[in-house]
């Protein structure tokens, strides 16, 4: 099936964005069945029990001028960490978009992030009168995630740094800046700090969470938008 979008994102008041987390990084001396880049071969411990430390990878794709973003948590992928990540990557290029009046975000229909998630919701709510910017959330339904653009960034990652040896999270760190996509070095950034589960809002805090999301009328849960109380 060919996916259509239909996202303004030629619009000079909109940035598009492709949003999404991969699979826990094991830091240590594994075998990531890759292709070593040098003469001799790489050893390896072929099970991955005891890793030094574990990486988050999250990403963030500017669709439009192929700059890659990559950050690594070192805790656990839910909702505070996805929301720290879309903060962190603002402050840092937001001075970019000052021209910027909306914000569409790609993503998958992941439990931590979809439009049910009060956490989420509530941290998007906050962002988006912090920021004065208008968000419009646009899911990929289930087994479609694949067309979400930053899914193929995922894979030259994995292509780039398979055949090392990831033994300290500076080196996962200087191999991520060493990769390009379409020709652009990624932006590699750092999120320390510790996620814990299951935290959530009660209905009755959620309630005026939930009355700034303008759910579509034909998509419900899988496209909404969060206006600014300014606007």
């Amino acid at each position: 099936m060919k996916v259509v979008h239909t996202f303004a994102s030629t619009q000079q008041s909109t940035l598009r964005i492709s949003f999404d987390t991969k699979a826990k990084v094991k830091i240590g001396p594994f075998s990531r069945l890759g292709y070593a880049r040098s003469p001799e071969p790489v050893k390896a411990i072929d099970h991955d029990m005891g890793q030094e430390a574990i990486l988050v990878p999250a990403g963030i794709l500017e669709v439009d001028c192929d700059q890659l973003n990559v950050i690594f948590g070192t805790s656990r992928d839910n909702a505070d960490f996805v929301a720290d990540c879309i903060e962190h990557w603002w402050s840092r290029r937001g001075q970019l978009y000052g021209h910027i009046e909306k914000l569409v975000i790609n993503l998958d229909n992941a439990p931590e992030i979809n439009s049910s998630r009060t956490q989420f919701m509530n941290r998007l709510v906050q962002f988006v009168d912090r920021t004065g910017l208008k968000i419009e959330l646009a899911y990929y339904p289930p087994y479609h995630s694949k067309y979400n653009p930053i899914e193929r960034c995922w894979g030259i990652l994995e292509q780039h740094w398979n055949g090392t040896l990831l033994t300290s999270i500076d080196v996962a760190i200087r191999w991520a800046r060493s990769m390009t996509w379409r020709g652009v070095s990624p932006l590699v950034d750092l999120l320390e700090g510790t996620y814990e589960r299951g935290f959530k809002l009660t209905k009755q805090e959620f309630q005026p969470i939930a009355e700034r999301l303008k759910r579509s009328e034909r998509l419900g849960k899988w496209h909404l938008c969060i206006n600014p109380l300014s606007g």
